[in-house]
């Protein structure tokens, strides 16, 4: 009988495990896919479209303008993405700087017309109607 009752334990603990592990990566791959959107406005340089498309977060800390005006000095000099590649992506609960909730933390390695190892870090974030926003873009 103890047997029995540990092999159940047992079983459930692994079920669980499971769902965990899958609830994880899901929230990675539909982060990613986002940023992977979102991206789609910076390489058309719509940087306009990014901000407003961006989370609620990122719209309070910065203007539109401000925002744009900020892409265009960094992102233009680059000049066309030839390739992006996914290097990781990371689930988090915690930022600096930002509210806890969930975010994904993603990184390309991408290649630009006028720079051919960048990395980009997008992080993104999970608001409260479940959709996934960018809450973070930086280029190294």
């Amino acid at each position: 009988m103890k047997t029995a009752c540990a092999l159940g334990v047992l079983v459930l603990s692994l079920s669980l495990w499971c769902i965990a592990v899958h609830a994880e990566g899901s929230l990675e791959k539909d982060a990613t896919a986002a940023a992977e959107i979102w991206l789609g406005h910076v390489d058309a340089g719509d940087y306009a479209g990014s901000w407003r498309e961006a989370s609620a977060y990122v719209q309070g800390a910065i203007t539109e303008q401000a925002w744009v005006a900020s892409l265009h000095g960094v992102r233009t000099p680059l000049g066309k993405r030839l390739s992006r590649q996914l290097k990781q992506a990371q689930h988090t609960t915690s930022v600096p700087g930002a509210p806890d909730g969930d975010y994904v933390v993603t990184q390309f390695d991408t290649r630009f017309a006028n720079k051919h190892a960048a990395v980009e870090t997008v992080t993104f974030m999970q608001e409260k109607k479940g959709e996934w926003k960018a809450a973070g873009y930086y280029i190294k």
